[in-house]
């Protein structure tokens, strides 16, 4: 039988952004490229391999399974695992040309998949703009205007407008169950200053950090820009697979999550979980970074509390926005931190910027205070859960049998997954592309993942429903979506 050969070897740089794993991937693909490893070859066992590399044996085997799904390894049970015999010869050719410096790291995704900043039909994550009381917002805007307060007109505080912080403490007690006192809460420009503050008070270099695969788009790209080391764990029916990222990175310093409506697949961090994440969190001294970015639309029952309302050990920062609640103009999100941190945060607030503009502050605090806020969820919620549902049955009605939607018990959007064609699965990526030339404003579900090109990869779209204002352009949406996927 053939046998791999005695002189190859498998190497890590740990000091390389990419995982393990992925780097125990890229590896076995270069060697099988270079002909040292060829089809019907033995590679080494799992606990050989691990032991070698001095890593966990769940991080080897994880980079097998990948290499199984993608048709580069065979597992033949008690016999072992071998180069497949049925390797594709493209393999090789194109392999051969790819550098190392090629290799698939966790990436930064291309423009033409990005979020976007318009309000192109079907957005992921836009508020219906069409349902924000816009004459109570000007009216609060413009009483802010004429106050003649000198606070309007003089640098705004760094940490935030102080009435603001309070009444965010106040109804993050009330509706989350997050116990904190004003003095935690900072006021920031968006979720991405959010996450610069966060590290820039609490990463140190080469930190690594669990992320959602499939995870929040926006989020991973700012990681990657700042150098922090992402280690991918998957993401299942009950959320976060702590279990794995233990043991792809037990050691790591950060988890980021969204446990009440995961960023994209909408299921929930269930309890077990949230109990073994804290967990680790307490005995790794790492931190857990909550974005509890669209938990307040809930359609099934009462909104669940939030991580951080479990935690007794100060390791939760908890991370919100009223870019979902109100709209994303507005530029203000707020981060909850650490007791023992807050020193720090105050510290680097003052040196990162000068605060975010006093008038909108200030204009929230208001309608906080006099009911607005609580007023407007109450109509999203109910508005939200009847656009859901429009467009859910409009897109099963144009799709049939090609798409599996399971309806979210929250947030602002749907994934409509796609059925494995006779030919393979469907190419998502193209499928959306059409759909944004056609002015729809889609994501492609497997841009989301790491390697949205492996065979375990979901394909599908993300859709925004928040702005489908009735059945007849829910209809026309989905007729337009459809006649994207047939090309």
């Amino acid at each position: 039988m053939p046998q791999a050969k005695n002189t190859l070897t498998i190497e890590i740089d740990r000091h390389e952004a990419s995982p393990i794993y992925l780097q125990i991937c890229e590896r076995f693909k270069a060697a099988i490229a270079a002909g040292h490893l060829k089809p019907g070859d033995r590679v080494p066992a799992l606990r050989g391999l691990a032991t070698q590399l001095n890593t966990a044996r769940g991080t080897v085997e994880m980079a097998y399974n990948i290499l199984v799904d993608e048709g580069y390894l065979q597992m033949r049970g008690a016999a072992g695992t071998f180069v497949s015999s049925s390797l594709p010869g493209a393999v090789t050719r194109t392999a051969t040309r790819k550098s190392r410096a090629d290799a698939p790291r966790v990436r930064r995704i291309e423009p033409a998949a990005d979020i976007g900043h318009d309000a192109k039909p079907l957005r992921p994550g836009l508020p219906a703009l069409d349902a924000f009381p816009r004459k109570v917002w000007s009216r609060l805007v413009a009483y802010r205007a004429r106050s003649g307060d000198p606070a309007a007109l003089t640098y705004p505080e760094p940490s935030g407008y102080r009435p603001l912080r309070e009444r965010i403490a106040t109804y993050l007690g009330l509706s989350r169950g997050v116990e904190c006192v004003p003095e935690q809460v900072f006021v920031t420009s968006g979720y991405r200053a959010t996450l610069e503050l966060i590290l820039r008070s609490l990463a140190k270099p080469d930190d690594r950090a669990w992320f959602e695969d499939p995870g929040y788009l926006l989020a991973r790209n700012f990681l990657v820009e700042t150098g922090v080391r992402l280690v991918p764990v998957p993401v299942d029916h009950e959320g976060l697979d702590v279990d794995a990222g233990i043991a792809l990175a037990a050691d790591a310093r950060f988890a980021f999550v969204t446990p009440s409506h995961q960023s994209p697949l909408g299921v929930t961090l269930s309890l077990a979980r949230r109990m073994k994440l804290l967990d680790w969190a307490s005995r790794a001294d790492g931190w857990i970074v909550e974005d509890d970015y669209d938990s307040e639309f809930r359609y099934v029952g009462r909104p669940l509390p939030a991580l951080k309302s479990l935690d007794r050990d100060d390791r939760v920062i908890y991370c919100g926005t009223f870019s979902k609640v109100l709209f994303p103009g507005l530029r203000l999100s707020y981060v909850v931190a650490p007791e023992r941190a807050v020193e720090r945060f105050g510290q680097l607030t003052k040196s990162m910027n000068a605060g975010s503009p006093y008038l909108f502050q200030a204009a929230v605090a208001d309608f906080i205070a006099q009911g607005h806020f609580a007023r407007h969820l109450k109509r999203m919620r109910a508005l939200y859960a009847e656009r859901r549902m429009l467009l859910a049955n409009a897109i099963v009605k144009a799709f049939g049998n090609s798409v599996t939607i399971d309806l979210p018990t929250g947030g602002m959007h749907l994934v409509a997954i796609f059925r494995t064609g006779r030919d393979g699965p469907i190419d998502d990526m193209a499928m959306a592309a059409r759909a944004r030339e056609a002015g729809l404003a889609v994501l492609a579900l497997s841009a989301w993942y790491l390697n949205g090109r492996a065979r375990h990869t979901l394909r599908g779209i993300v859709v925004g429903f928040a702005n489908v204002a009735d059945a007849a352009e829910a209809a026309r949406l989905a007729r337009m979506l459809r006649r994207a996927y047939d090309g």
